[in-house]
């Protein structure tokens, strides 16, 4: 079953961190641009950052510093270490795996930051 499963979210307090995982399976994510995004409730998704095959990464300025994507392409694993967390980072952030024939999302998992 070709699918990506976000697991690691939950309630922490403002200045705590939380690391994502997002497991791919059905696909290898090896030469993909593996990417997270976050949905706040009543927002639009919104993208938060990337890594690409070759392991550069971008990131929105509202989580620059604070937040780290990384991969582990033989795991088929990628990750976001979110550290400095704040009230307005809560959210559901979703995993997103990109190739030349598919764009591939997981059900997302919820992150609330407490003030």
């Amino acid at each position: 079953q070709v699918q990506l499963v976000e697991s690691g979210g939950g309630l922490v307090q403002a200045g705590g961190s939380l690391t994502l995982s997002c497991a791919a399976s059905g696909i290898s994510i090896s030469i993909n641009t593996m990417g997270w995004y976050r949905q706040a409730p009543g927002k639009q998704r919104e993208w938060v950052t990337t890594i690409t095959s070759g392991g550069r990464t971008y990131y929105a300025d509202s989580v620059k510093g604070r937040f780290t994507i990384s991969r582990d392409n033989a795991k088929n694993m990628a990750y976001l270490r979110m550290n400095s967390l704040k009230p307005e980072d809560t959210a559901v952030y979703y995993c997103n795996s990109i190739s030349a024939s598919y764009n591939l999302w997981g059900q997302g998992t919820q992150v609330a930051v407490s003030s």
